[in-house]
């Protein structure tokens, strides 16, 4: 679903104790909206919860733990006694997909695919493993996953997971964008705090043993803080 009407560079944004409704800020963000109302709360990947308290997208009801790229502004700041940290006007949404680890299976092989992809980055961000991506083609819906394919051993005590694309043979005519988050509270253990992570990718341009390594910190305070710049593309990607 593409909300997004705000301008095609999105930065995520320090928030200032000055606040305006005339200064937008934009961040990556986890929905929470168990009931699909039309306010709710969104929670950044510093941990910083916001309120919609006003909107400019007067239908807009989201799914519960779903992925945004939000452009907001800030109302009022809120006492520590209060859940939350600020009251916003939700100024317009960009939403990203969000799932879950796939279990790859002998019958799922083919549908998964493990087509070649540009990645242009890759972080762990709240519970989140967030892959910016571009790809070649055309009107053809493309798969995105994140796998974990058991018939595949490893010695490192590590997690390997694959994320996988499926063209599903779309031409390729010109390049397209996108984001994808995958939840990663599955690989959470009790009486542990972190899991080290080894994502391989199947890039162009390489000889597709590609991988990135992460250790995925939970239990903790510590989130990610750290800013990054989108170029939404007009030809954004396809996927599901």
């Amino acid at each position: 679903m593409f909300l997004l009407a705000f301008p095609l560079l999105v930065a995520c944004s320090d928030r200032e104790p000055e606040n305006s409704l005339d200064n937008y800020l934009m961040d990556i963000a986890t929905i929470e909206n168990p009931e699909e109302a039309s306010s709710f709360f969104l929670t950044l990947d510093d941990s910083t919860r916001l309120w919609t308290i006003a909107s400019n997208l007067r239908y807009y009801r989201p799914k519960d733990g779903q992925r945004v790229i939000a452009s907001y502004s800030i109302i009022n700041e809120k006492p520590d006694s209060l859940n939350y940290n600020y009251d916003i006007r939700l100024n317009d949404v960009y939403e990203i997909l969000t799932k879950g680890i796939f279990n790859l299976t002998p019958e799922t092989t083919d549908s998964i695919g493990n087509d070649y992809i540009f990645i242009e980055d890759i972080w762990i961000g709240s519970h989140f493993l967030n892959v910016e991506f571009i790809y070649p083609g055309n009107a053809t819906k493309h798969f995105i996953n994140l796998v974990s394919d058991s018939t595949k051993t490893y010695n490192d005590n590590k997690v390997h997971l694959e994320f996988r694309h499926n063209a599903n043979g779309d031409y390729p005519a010109y390049n397209r964008w996108g984001i994808v988050s995958f939840n990663l509270k599955s690989l959470e253990k009790p009486g542990q705090n972190s899991v080290d992570i080894v994502v391989h990718t199947n890039e162009f341009n390489s000889n597709g043993n590609d991988k990135y390594e992460f250790k995925y910190i939970y239990n903790s305070e510590t989130q990610l803080t750290s800013k990054r710049v989108f170029n939404i593309h007009p030809n954004r990607a396809v996927i599901n």
